[in-house]
């Protein structure tokens, strides 16, 4: 009986405790399912279904994602859910899971923030929240979890300070915070945490210094900061760590000499990333001590001295990013790296590396697929063997003196997706093997000296997006196999050329294409209908060829166009209302060609600045900014067509009186000579409108004070507003002054057989006299809106204030924009015209700028028609009856040549165009007393070069560098002007540079310029 009790007794204890257990486990349980149920709830996108076996079917833990404990049964450890699409919300109940160790929420669109509860999991260890977009700052509470030993939060939104709290996470292992928006300095409290591996903090706006304290990080292996806005040096001791592995400081602004104060020893290290900051100092052979750097990425520093040459036990190594540095050195350091089998990136690009390339640049790894070494000073000729790197991508030695023509074997690079040749003094033809590198997508062999035709063979290259051949000797038309290659998207540009023929029906395979330039050739004929089918295009430059016809309708369904520029060609007939209906066009150049009637008033004839409509005689209308006569109405000329024989009559009979009358009082007044000069003037008068003096006298307000614009040898001229509204400058002679009657002829005689963009354009002549009897000659111009050149180099010419000085500034893309339109004005006058002409006074005051800062060379009142045909050997004309031994032109800008009797040449015009670009980039007259009597600005310029340039530099033009890139792309550009400037002011006439070749070198240093500025852009 009693044993009976007791094991009664003992059945019910066993079964209250079990039912004690059971009821436990379960509770518990229940509040990791209800959490995770709360984490589900909190989804809202779930494209793979992976919550959808988290139902009432299954335990929990089963759940997909979801791993529990075995010694715990039912409690979850691990919820592991990578790139599964989820979006939603991080619920707060995740906190209730206190027995979880390892979260992985990696790669899903989890956003909001993560709530404090997170601090309840004290047993977490790995934190993986990297690639969501979670946003506000990052929990403090996470200081509670203090055996977590993986936090990563990389490529997230998070925002403010690295909280101070996280610093007793003293297990941290991988401290992952990049990709965010976090700010402030980078806490010294990190340096305590004594077991970190990696630190990752790129990709954020933290400032400030890099804590020396971070050097205490024994056992650090991933080291990554770049991409912030860092200050101060980088403390050595974290290159000096013995195990480190990657090193990453780029795009910050980090200074000092980092790399000379560290000894190197790590064979680990196997990425260093440094570019992008203000570092100093050599690159020392010592780096080679870490032999498993597989990068070395130290690009746009001012790094300086040579370049190791032991970089070839390097053998691992797969780039080199030496670019954007002061490197001085010759390509012998090539050699070594043959020894790199591995090796497949080689940039050292905008340094000042010279030499030429060695037969070594061919025995580079055959992995190679990038070689940069553009932007240096490398001569000589491309190796013949270059073939031999068969999986090049991209070849850039653009920018460079290479020389001689490029090698056949080019065309066996058939991997080649960029080949970029430009600026460089490449001659004979473009190889048609290049055609055969069918996976071509960037073809830039611009501004070198390449002739004959352009390969048909390039239509091949099916895969092109960009093509530029501009700026070359080719000749010939334009291949229908070129327009016709329909894969380009970025620009087709041939501008610059020689090329004859008409625009080939293809152009309309281009629908695809933004920038198509075909300017300054010799095209003729019709632009084709089938250029309605380019609808993608942006930028359209046809001007300077010979294109007639009216504009064409073709152009209506090109509704993208921001660009157009058809000036300088034959196009006749009104301007199309069309153009006005263009809802992006920016810019519309339509000057120097015969259209005729009404300009539009809508569109982009709204805005004047935007649209050039220059040398056009038959335009009228427009918005009065324009400056064009009005349109007469449809009565009024019909009126007109009815009286016109009665007017022509009159007119007639009055002007044969005028004239007789005029002729009378000149005979009477001036007797025999001043009768010749005044029939020459005439002859010439009659090409224009007859403008009388009291008219000017109005339009000057009695020739007052206040309408005075400038002063000349011969004259004064006044800005006038003439009865039709018209403003105008006009220069009345002082005929007291010796020779101010002959200027006048010249002038004359000049503009009378001249016609050019640029060049002052005449409107019209007055010769007559004025109310008193006297003789009164005078010329009317087009009105200037920004004066002369004078006035913009040297500030306070007119009397201008500070504040108008301050904003009257030059910039340099202006000044090389000017130089190449006086170049190109001059060299017209040397080879355009038939006559030559010798302008004989070229300097800044004779230069003026109109609306669009476009240079107009005018005052030709010393220049001469030269009747004989240039001699270019010996630089000797004959000026025809002129024997006057007189030293004619300015002090400074005159060649020495004409103080030693010599007559007047193009010679000498470019002696003065060399002094005036010097003056132009010094901001120093001539003239200026510190040359003294035995150093002119010539010799003051090519004494400082190369070596002092930039101390001789207008310092309005050294204030455009807002950082070391642009420094260095400005002191190439200005070196490069200044060579010219010398050239053409050399003491010898036969040594010097003429205009045709001063335009092609400064279209080069502009078209280089503007490279380095898109680059830096980029």
């Amino acid at each position: 009986m009693g044993k009976q009790l007791f094991l009664t007794l003992n059945f019910v204890l066993l079964w209250w405790w079990s039912s004690i257990t059971i009821s436990g486990s379960y509770s518990q349980n229940q509040t990791d399912r209800l959490a995770l149920a709360s984490f589900k709830n909190a989804i809202h996108e779930d494209p793979f279904g992976v919550l959808s076996s988290w139902n009432d079917s299954t335990h929990h833990c089963e759940w997909q994602g979801v791993f529990c404990s075995k010694r715990h049964p039912g409690r979850v450890t691990s919820l592991v859910l990578r790139s599964q699409g989820l979006e939603g919300f991080l619920s707060a109940h995740i906190g209730n899971l206190s027995f979880l160790r390892v979260m992985v929420l990696q790669n899903n669109s989890f956003h909001g923030e993560i709530q404090p509860q997170i601090g309840n999991l004290f047993r977490l260890r790995n934190l993986d929240l990297s690639n969501n977009s979670f946003g506000g700052p990052i929990p403090s509470n996470l200081s509670h979890c203090l055996n977590l030993e993986i936090l990563n939060l990389i490529d997230n939104q998070f925002v403010g300070g690295i909280h101070f709290d996280l610093g007793s996470l003293t297990r941290l292992k991988r401290l992952l915070l990049s990709k965010n928006s976090l700010v402030g300095p980078i806490p010294h409290w990190i340096g305590n945490l004594s077991q970190l591996q990696q630190l990752s903090l790129a990709k954020n706006e933290l400032s400030g210094e890099v804590p020396k304290e971070l050097s205490r990080l024994k056992r650090l292996i991933l080291f990554t900061v770049y991409s912030n806005k860092l200050t101060d040096e980088v403390p050595t001791g974290i290159l000096n760590v013995s195990d480190i592995e990657v090193f990453g400081v780029s795009h910050n602004q980090l200074w000092g000499s980092f790399l000379n104060d560290v000894s190197i020893t790590s064979p680990s290290l196997y990425f260093l990333g440094a570019s992008n900051n203000l570092f100093t100092g050599m690159i020392p052979s010592t780096l080679t001590n870490a032999t498993g750097l597989e990068q070395l990425i130290l690009c746009n520093n001012n790094f300086h001295g040579p370049i190791p040459k032991n970089l070839g036990r390097l053998k691992g190594l797969h780039v080199i990013s030496l670019g954007l540095n002061y490197l001085q050195d010759d390509l012998s350091f090539i050699s070594s790296l043959a020894n790199c089998s591995n090796l497949k990136t080689l940039g050292a690009g905008w340094n000042l590396i010279h030499g030429s390339l060695p037969r070594s640049f061919s025995n580079l790894s055959t992995s190679m697929k990038l070689i940069s070494l553009s932007d240096n000073q490398i001569e000589g000729s491309i190796p013949l063997a270059l073939g031999n790197l068969f999986n090049l991508s991209v070849l850039d030695l653009s920018n460079n003196s290479l020389t001689d023509r490029i090698p056949h074997s080019i065309g066996t690079l058939s991997n080649l997706e960029q080949l970029l040749l430009s600026g460089n003094m490449f001659t004979r033809e473009i190889p048609s093997s290049i055609g055969n590198i069918t996976s071509l997508g960037r073809l830039d062999l611009s501004s070198n000296i390449f002739q004959g035709y352009i390969p048909q063979s390039l239509g091949n290259c099916k895969q092109l997006i960009e093509l530029d051949l501009s700026n070359n000797n080719l000749i010939g038309s334009v291949p229908a196999e070129i327009v016709g290659i329909s894969s380009l998207l970025i620009a087709l540009s041939l501008a610059n050329n020689n090329l004859s023929g008409s625009l080939p029906l293809q152009v309309g395979s281009l629908k695809n294409l933004e920038k198509l330039d075909l300017s300054y050739n010799r095209l003729t004929g019709l632009i084709p209908a089938s250029i309605s089918e380019c609808l993608v295009l942006e930028r359209l430059h046809l001007e300077a060829n010979s294109f007639h016809g009216q504009i064409p309708e073709a152009l209506r369904p090109l509704r993208g166009l921001q660009e157009l520029d058809l000036s300088n060609n034959n196009f006749f007939g009104p301007i199309p209302s069309f153009l006005a209906e263009l809802p992006l066009l920016k810019y519309l150049n339509l000057s120097f060609n015969q259209l005729e009637g009404q300009v539009l008033e809508r569109g982009v004839f709204l805005n004047a600045s935007s649209v050039s409509i220059y040398g056009n005689m038959k335009l009228c209308g427009g918005v009065p900014s324009l400056k064009l006569p009005l349109c007469k109405s449809s009565s009024s000329k019909k009126s007109s067509s009815i009286k016109a024989r009665v007017i022509y009559w009159v007119a007639g009979s009055l002007l044969c009186l005028a004239l007789l009358l005029l002729c009378l009082s000149i005979f009477y007044h001036k007797k025999k000579q001043t009768t010749t000069i005044a029939s020459t003037s005439l002859s010439f008068e009659n090409q224009f409108l007859r403008i009388s003096y009291e008219e000017l006298l109005r339009a000057t307000n009695r020739f007052s004070e206040t309408n005075s614009i400038g002063k000349g040898r011969y004259g004064t001229v006044f800005k006038g507003i003439l009865d039709g509204g018209a403003t105008v400058a006009i220069k009345v002679l002082n005929l007291m002054q010796r020779g101010a009657s002959r200027s006048f002829i010249s002038e004359c005689r000049t503009l009378g057989i001249i016609r050019h963009r640029n060049l002052v354009k005449i409107l019209s002549v007055c010769s007559g006299v004025d109310f008193r009897g006297n003789d009164f000659k005078a010329l009317i111009y087009e009105f200037m809106a920004n004066g002369s050149l004078e006035e913009w180099l040297h500030l306070g010419t007119m009397g201008q204030d500070d504040e108008c000085n301050e904003s009257r500034n030059l910039r340099l893309v202006q000044r090389l924009n000017i130089a190449i339109d006086i170049a190109t004005a001059i060299e017209y006058l040397h080879k355009g015209c038939y006559p030559a002409i010798v302008h004989g006074d070229l300097k800044p005051s004779n230069v003026l700028l109109d609306n669009d800062m476009v240079a107009r060379v005018g005052d030709f009142g010393l220049a001469k028609i030269i009747s004989t045909v240039f001699v270019e050997a010996t630089g000797v004309q004959d000026q025809g009856s002129s024997t006057s031994t007189a030293v004619r032109g300015s002090i400074g800008y005159v060649p020495p040549e004409y103080g030693m009797g010599h007559k007047v040449s193009t010679l000498g015009d470019a002696y003065s165009y060399g002094i005036l670009l010097l003056e132009m980039f010094t901001g120093k007259r001539p003239t200026e007393e510190a040359f003294g009597h035995h150093l002119n600005l010539h010799n003051f310029v090519q004494t400082a070069l190369p070596d002092q340039a930039m101390d001789i530099v207008d310092l309005s033009l050294l204030s455009e560098a807002g950082d070391r890139q642009q420094e260095i792309k400005i002191r190439d550009c200005i070196f490069s002007v200044f060579e010219v400037g010398v050239a053409c002011s050399m003491e010898s006439p036969l040594d010097r540079m003429d205009m045709t070749e001063a335009i092609k070198k400064l279209h080069l240093i502009k078209v280089s310029y503007e490279a380095k500025e898109r680059r830096i852009g980029m």
